[in-house]
């Protein structure tokens, strides 16, 4: 059988290393992006000449990006169809490396077509991903993601999706013994038989958390420091591969309501807006990166916006995804681009200049429709009855896998390989 989809929580803070202050929650903030979500127009087929969506806001603004990088080919531009066998290829929740929250069928969901939609390009395929391949050419290397808890989503499956080539899984561990759960550090595993680590550092919003300054409101629990990198950064550098994403805390719920507000050039900005203290983090970010990086070995990513699905309310005010089981066909019903995804892309393109191999890894669209992925009421053992369905992180295996057949698309296309 052949199907396709028609083309076209709360917060609190907690001490962490340096004096810093980091930001702990039990969601990544389902309410989305605030002030940074903004609707560019009525949505219409993905594949017809007024598209705002896709092809008219994206295309604008990365001008032959993707196409040149990828042979004439925008992975990013397809449709998802209905495939038996995709299940088949893929690793299961019995990977003993997924977090118990993304194990949604042994949390009691009981079905599991969502697994079965495989992501198809217009216009050409994307590579099979071939673990053993990817292992190989990263022999000796790193590599990290760095971001929200969704980042800890998707580095859950691709460790996942690599394990299946190696058949003692004992000789995949986590370098300092730490259970791959939630927590507010980091996680390294090592793929002892390729000498390979890779690594998730949690930072929601990639630059530092900190106290205040002394004398300042007593409105500001704590300060984001947007001139400032996460001292996570220091540990970044050298990695061969490194995957960052932010966007889920940067609304005003997760930070001027908590109050958590912008810290530049050592003073307290009040009025600071929060899609303003995004792009300036972003600037931080890039200067970091052109200065600090190897440009000759490290390959960059940053990942679009992981879409939320909370309907009939937001994502701790009963907001529900527990009755969707297939991916969105009305485009109407589509969200628009997230505005945080046009200021990231923009910094990328300031970025691409000469040999740096960098890429905006744009997942967005792809997302949208799949408001069947989320968790939703089955989440891990021991969570309370009444807890906020979950439909903010994606279940394990699903939709984060085809993010990371992306990765892998961009690495072969650029012929990553450890030196």
């Amino acid at each position: 059988m052949r199907k396709c989809i028609s083309q076209g929580g709360g917060g609190g803070l907690g001490e962490t290393p340096g004096g810093a202050v980091e930001v702990v929650a039990d969601e990544e903030g389902g309410g989305g992006l605030g002030s940074g979500r903004h609707r560019f127009g009525h949505l219409v087929s993905p594949f017809g000449s007024q598209s705002i969506f896709r092809i008219g806001f994206l295309s604008q603004i990365l001008p032959n990006n993707q196409n040149s990088s990828l042979g004439g080919c925008d992975y990013s531009n397809g449709r998802w169809v209905w495939d038996e066998n995709y299940l088949l290829q893929s690793y299961t929740e019995n990977c003993p490396f997924l977090d118990p929250g993304f194990r949604c069928s042994q949390n009691g969901r009981k079905d599991g077509d969502y697994r079965k939609w495989r992501w198809q390009p217009k216009g050409c395929d994307l590579p099979r991903f071939n673990a053993s391949e990817l292992l190989e050419r990263s022999r000796n290397g790193r590599i990290v993601f760095a971001g929200d808890s969704i980042g800890r989503n998707q580095w859950e499956s691709l460790i996942c999706m690599l394990a299946q080539a190696v058949s003692n899984h004992s000789r995949i561990y986590e370098v300092n013994g730490k259970p791959i759960t939630k927590h507010k550090g980091f996680l390294s595993m090592r793929f002892h038989d390729y000498n390979l680590t890779v690594e998730y550092y949690r930072a929601p919003f990639l630059v530092f958390i900190g106290r205040p300054p002394q004398n300042s409101s007593d409105q500001v629990r704590t300060t984001i420091r947007v001139d400032e990198l996460h001292f996570y950064s220091k540990q970044w550098m050298g990695a061969n591969v490194l995957v960052f994403n932010a966007g889920h805390w940067w609304n005003e719920d997760k930070t001027v309501k908590m109050g958590i507000y912008f810290q530049e050039g050592g003073k307290v900005n009040m009025t600071m807006d929060v899609m303003e203290a995004f792009q300036k983090s972003l600037q931080t970010w890039k200067s970091w990166a052109l200065q600090i990086l190897d440009s000759e070995r490290s390959h960059i990513f940053f990942r679009s916006y992981s879409p939320v699905h909370y309907r009939n309310g937001t994502w701790d005010e009963g907001g529900l995804c527990d009755t969707n089981m297939e991916p969105e066909t009305n485009h109407t019903k589509l969200e628009a681009e997230p505005l945080n995804n046009f200021f990231i892309s923009n910094v990328i393109k300031q970025m691409g200049y000469g040999n740096r191999k960098i890429q905006f890894l744009n997942i967005t669209y792809l997302t949208e429709f799949r408001k069947d992925g989320h968790p939703s009421k089955y989440r891990e053992p021991g969570t309370p009855a009444l807890a906020p369905q979950d439909c903010s992180h994606w279940c394990l295996p699903g939709v984060p896998d085809t993010w990371n057949e992306f990765l892998y698309a961009h690495l072969l296309s650029k012929g990553f390989r450890t030196k």
